[in-house]
């Protein structure tokens, strides 16, 4: 094949692609030799394309200009008007735990589904994502395949081996240099200029061998291969994998929070929690109030006036056929307090995930809840939303007792939240709940029975974003 370029044109651009190839090469070496290709990623926006677990049947685009497009907008209503489609295809079944006091769901379809269409629960055996068995599978060399934890540790592995490459190189730099300025014989080390005293040792350790600590410094490139090789020769045969995989039981579940349930329940319906001891019918939504208002703080043992009342509800939530005949322990059911930790919480959820947002529990920094755009899968979440509950009806500044009952934190309480938010370069948010009068005063009588609806617009939000003021930042 010749080349039918100008002589002048075509060496010019193959010296620019040399001069282009030579440079990459030296930025490589620079770097610690050149990087290893990084395995793909899975495509998240193809696996999380459904926010929520529900399947919506949207409208044709209206188009002004074309005329069409009002005829399909109206055979798509007379079409949905007659044969209404279905956007609960599947209901996800989960029983309650008192001792974790959780949402457990067993079910692997439901527990992906869950996962993939909004970013619900956590996995019990994993950070977040439910991985265990991808993870066990591939410890036993059954899967080749990596999860998202193993993924990140394999590059925090990579980046401490290339700071303590940099730190050796520029160490060798230092002693090379010392050699030519005489203050350093040949055989010797800067190690022994600190034990005479004539080098301190911040002097002889750079930045990055303090930063890369006491991590072996056996190559990185020596160790892989050693562990890959290692791995393929424990891998076993296509019949002992089919084995194995066939022992290996997925103990793993998904472990929703009260709030998350509660809204999948009440809001979505796409969630039943079924009462594992009393049969296996599905718990009403007025019925799970109670319960997560029971279970909504930890203590230090199980007591019996927990244990009692969970009795009572179970007592309370009978078939309509025997609601005629009211059970003793009724009666022992007690009023769900205004400022329940479960109410405000799921308050503060329900705005969030009302709005669009991804809701997930903030205990890792010391606050309520981290909220995200997509998920977690896309981006690191930029608000985290502490909950302050707010006493301003005149009710509670009435009589000394109410004014007691309030629950307050104080100003060192709010430095150190503020201050790790700073450090994980988050924007804090406060979010006051104003609390209503008591609402729940009887409990006898069918006066179980909480509507929700009533219930939440007593309630309201107020958003306070703050943020550190700097006087060498803010000055405009």
């Amino acid at each position: 094949m010749c080349d039918l370029r100008h002589p002048v044109q075509a060496s010019r651009q193959d010296i620019q692609a040399k001069d282009s190839a030579a440079s990459q090469n030296v930025d490589n070496t620079s770097k610690g030799g050149p990087r290893k290709p990084r395995q793909m990623r899975p495509n998240y926006n193809e696996i999380h394309a459904k926010p929520l677990p529900l399947d919506v049947y949207p409208l044709p685009t209206f188009i002004p200009h074309n005329p069409i497009s009002i005829v399909r907008i109206a055979v798509n209503l007379l079409s949905h008007s007659l044969w209404s489609p279905n956007s609960h295809k599947v209901i996800h079944k989960a029983y309650f735990s008192p001792e974790t006091q959780s949402i457990h769901i067993t079910d692997p379809q439901s527990i992906r589904a869950l996962w993939e269409q909004g970013f619900w629960g956590k996995g019990s055996l994993s950070r977040s994502e439910p991985q265990w068995l991808i993870a066990e599978k591939r410890r036993r060399g059954i899967e080749a395949s990596k999860t998202s934890a193993e993924v990140t540790l394999s590059r925090r592995e990579v980046r401490n081996q290339f700071k303590l490459e940099r730190a050796r190189a520029q160490r060798e730099e230092i002693e090379q240099q010392l050699r030519q300025e005489g203050k350093l014989a040949p055989d010797e080390t800067i190690g022994k200029l600190v034990e005479d005293g004539q080098l301190s040792e911040s002097d002889e350790e750079t930045p990055s061998s303090r930063e890369a600590g006491n991590i072996d410094t056996t190559k990185g490139d020596v160790t892989v291969s050693e562990v890959n090789g290692t791995t393929a020769n424990e891998t076993p045969s296509q019949g002992a994998k089919l084995g194995l995989e066939a022992e290996i039981e997925d103990m793993e579940h998904l472990q929703l929070t009260l709030e998350e349930a509660f809204f999948l329940t009440y809001v979505l319906g796409v969630l039943e929690v079924v009462n594992g001891t009393k049969g296996s019918y599905p718990l009403p939504a007025w019925f799970l109030v109670r319960l997560y208002s029971a279970h909504s703080t930890f203590s230090e043992s199980p007591s019996q006036l927990a244990q009692q009342m969970g009795l009572s509800l179970h007592s309370a939530h009978q078939p309509q056929h025997l609601l005629h005949q009211l059970d003793p322990a009724v009666s022992y059911i007690p009023s769900i307090a205004p400022d329940n930790d479960f109410l405000l919480r799921y308050v503060v959820f329900h705005h969030f995930r009302s709005l669009g947002w991804v809701v997930r529990p903030g205990i890792k920094f010391g606050i309520d809840y981290l909220i995200y755009i997509r998920g977690p899968a896309f981006h690191h979440a930029e608000f985290a939303i502490t909950i302050v509950p707010s006493y301003s009806h005149p009710y509670w500044s009435e009589t000394p007792e109410r004014l007691a009952e309030k629950k307050k934190n104080d100003w060192w309480w709010f430095h150190r939240v503020h201050r790790v938010q700073t450090q994980a370069l988050k924007t804090l948010v406060l979010v006051y709940v104003e609390v209503p009068p008591p609402w729940d005063k009887e409990s006898m009588g069918g006066g179980f029975k909480v509507d929700i609806g009533t219930v939440l617009k007593r309630y309201t939000l107020r958003e306070f974003v703050f943020k550190r003021w700097s006087p060498s930042r803010n000055r405009d």
